[in-house]
Order: C-alpha cells, then structure tokens, then sequence
C-alpha cells in the first residue's frame, strides 16, 4: 500500500478530494466553499487572497481572536516541554487553571475536572448527576444543543434527534422562554414566563417516574436562537429543581468567560448552578472543557466511584493555554470591554432594524448578540431562503455570519466576535451585513 504525500493542488482538485474523501458532519449543511489558509485577529484569509472578517468566532470559541501571539507563545512553549500525560499523572498546569477557575467562582463551586470539549463536560456532569442523586432523568430546553455524545445528544433538542434510535431513557423538554415568540401571556399580552414554567413542570412530573436527577440549560440559548430567559427565570428554575431533589447543570460554553459582559453569565440571576460546564471560550479555539461543582458534590461521586478516565483529561498543553486565557481576561478587563463593545454592537444593529423591516428582533447580551429576519413583523413569519441568502451575501462581501439551521429558524444570525474586536472592525462587519440584508431582501421583493 502507498500512502500520497500532501501536496498543494489546484482549488478545482482540493474541491474534488473534499467531496470525496470528508465526511459530512453539519446535516444538511454543506462546507463554506473557501480554502482558509490563515487567521490573525478577526480575520480569516483565503487561498485565493480574500480577507474575510470573522464574526463568530470561530466555532464562537476564539474569544480572543486568532492567533494571539500569547496564545502562539504558550502554546509553542508548552509543546515543546511537556505536553501530554498519562490520565492518572498531574502536572502544574493543571493544578492551576483548577484553583484559578475556582477563585474566579462563587462558593461552592471549587471543584474541577479538565476535559476537552462541551459535549465531554456535559456528559460528565450529568453521569456524575445521576451517580450524586441516584436518579437518571434530565429536564433541558426545547431549542437546547449540548453536544453530539450519547448523554449530551439526549439531553439536545434543537437538532439531531431523528434517525439514531433511542435516546437515553428519562430525557424531557420544557418549553424556551422567548419573550418575542410568547406561548403564554398575561392579559396586557406581556410574557407570562411563570405560568410557563408551573405548566413545564406539571408536564414533567406527570411523565417521571420519579427519578428526576437534574436540570441541563443554557443561561442563553445559542443554537436555539439566541434566547434569552427573562430576569427572575433562573431563580424559579433553581426553585423547581430543589423542590424535586434536581441538581442545575449550567452549560456556559458560549457565554462563560467574560463573552456576556461578565465572567459567567449566571451571575446576572443571582444563582449558584450545582455544576457548571465550560468549554469553547476556555481555550480560546484550543480543545478545552471543565466540569466544575461543589466538594461535598465531588464526594459523594467519589464515594460511588465515579469514573470519567479519558484520554485527553487533565491534558498539560491546553491546561497551559487556558491559564494564559484567564490571564488575559482578567489583565484586560475583557468583561469590561464585552459590555462596551456590546452595547456599540447592539446600537448599529438597532440601527440596521430601523433601516430593514425585515428585521424583527434584536437580542443577546454584551458580545453574544442575535438578530432575527422576518417576512413580517406584524405576524414575525420566520424565513430560512432570507436568511441563507443574507449569509451568501456576507460572505461575497467579506463577512463570516453564523445563521441557526433549525427548520423555522434560519432567519436568527448568532453574532460573537472575539472580545478582542476593535470597533472599527465592528463597523466593518455591521456595513457589510447592512449592505447584505438590503441586496437579499431586493431579491425577495
């Protein structure tokens, strides 16, 4: 058997081995047809010499951009002295993004394990639910994403769900509290969020079986639109859980880490979650994910001989990386700069609303900001063709848009450009998408 060496080919060849030898992993999405050869900044660059600005973040994960040259130090450094261990060995690196995360966290949280993606600290957080409590059955939202593994996907609704067989048994869905979408209202037709939740949860336990073990959301759905639940939401959700002997498990892997305009989201509830999952931000694009709870949480699981051995955990390489992060953070006051630059992001979006009617809906908090495309604001009739062809536009114009891909919903943009953005180059991507949502909506007529 010969194996080719890599080679630099023609676009039209490197097109044609795409498509035939690379899985296709995004359900009926497809691949952005550029071949990225660079990022630095808020920019990615092409093969074909194209700059194209970058207003997801990543895979919204480069909180501080691409290529940081802290990041590229660390990295370069800690490769080269010590970069991978045995899962049963510890290193400094480690021990110190653990005590750091801890004192960046209100009590109890002080426990932590290091993992490497949102999906692997969900499952481990709710494998270690189930073992604390003895139950097995997870409540999360309707639009949730919590990652592609067994317990995560069967704890995800927004995608994903039909095909595979059967999800982990005892697995339930409240309703999203979208106060533009209401599903109940008072009589003024305000959102009516309380009797939302009583009516989930006499939904649940009607269905338990009495095994309810704990509660998995997002402080701001992201894959589901951008929503976020309205102030007081979350203590009454912290309640339900304690009236039923639930853990809460907050996924943060997109709004933890300064990306809301403070170090965690929760903290704008007044809330302590039982566990807490971070991933994306933590690494800064780099594969890096912790599970971080309470002792007394930590050892009961201990003493019921909790395992979660894998082969990346407590890894040096990126444990030195997310130190580097938490450094940067807290030496730029990023949290500081999420608010302000959120709310100069916020006011050109508000601008743009005023401009399209297409426009229905402006949300998100500090630089995790979504909008959403309507055929009409009256009845908000939602439209993926707009949405698609904005995105096509974008990116003809130089602009990464992330759009969600739920059926009914790909009219929502998810917009998170790296904390460290100028706003300059906030400017730039809010002309760009100006200029894209006037020639599709033309389109549309």
């Amino acid at each position: 058997m010969t194996i080719a060496t890599s080679r630099i080919s023609p676009a039209r060849d490197f097109w044609a081995d795409a498509d035939r030898h690379l899985v296709r992993y995004a359900g009926a999405g497809d691949f952005t047809r550029e071949i990225i050869t660079r990022a630095a900044g808020s920019f990615v660059y092409t093969e074909s010499g194209r700059e194209i600005l970058d207003f997801t973040s990543g895979q919204m994960s480069a909180i501080l951009g691409h290529a940081h040259p802290e990041i590229v130090a660390t990295v370069r450094d800690q490769i080269g002295e010590l970069d991978h261990l045995f899962s049963g060995m510890l290193s400094r690196p480690v021990v110190n993004l653990a005590r750091r995360l801890a004192d960046s966290l209100p009590a109890p949280l002080e426990k932590v394990l290091l993992l490497t993606t949102g999906a692997e600290s969900n499952e481990a957080a709710l494998r270690m639910a189930k073992l604390v409590t003895g139950k097995h059955e997870i409540v999360s939202f309707a639009r949730s994403w919590h990652g592609m593994t067994q317990a995560a996907a069967s704890a995800t609704y927004s995608a994903g769900r039909s095909g595979y067989g059967p999800a982990a048994p005892g697995n339930f869905a409240i309703p999203v509290p979208n106060a533009y979408r209401p599903d109940f209202t008072t009589p003024e037709g305000e959102f009516d969020w309380r009797r939302q939740l009583d009516f989930a949860f006499d939904l649940i336990d009607a269905q338990s079986v009495g095994s309810l073990a704990a509660c998995l959301v997002e402080p701001i759905l992201s894959s589901g639109g951008i929503v976020e639940p309205p102030p007081g939401y979350f203590a009454a959700l912290r309640d339900k859980c304690d009236e039923r002997g639930m853990l809460l498990i907050l996924d943060e892997a997109q709004t933890g880490l300064c990306r809301t305009g403070t170090w965690y989201a929760f903290e704008r509830d007044g809330i302590v979650p039982d566990l807490l999952t971070l991933s994306k931000t933590l690494g800064a694009g780099l594969p890096l994910a912790a599970v971080i709870t309470s002792a007394e949480i930590e050892a009961a699981a201990h003493d019921r001989g909790y395992l979660f051995f894998t082969t990346h955990v407590s890894d040096p390489l990126v444990a030195a990386v997310g130190n580097t992060v938490l450094d940067i953070l807290e030496r730029d006051g990023l949290d500081r700069r999420a608010t302000e630059l959120g709310a100069f992001l916020r006011h050109g979006l508000e601008r743009i609303a005023q401009r399209h009617s297409v426009v229905g809906d402006i949300r998100g908090r500090g630089l995790l900001a979504g909008l959403e495309l309507v055929t009409d604001r009256e009845t908000k009739r939602p439209s993926d063709e707009l949405g698609a062809a904005v995105t096509r536009r974008c990116l003809e114009l130089g602009l990464h848009m992330n759009i969600v891909q739920l059926p009914g919903m790909g009219g929502v943009f998810r917009i998170a450009p790296p904390l460290t953005a100028t706003e300059d180059e906030l400017s730039l991507g809010l002309s760009i998408l100006d200029q894209a949502i006037a020639d599709a909506a033309r389109t549309f007529g």
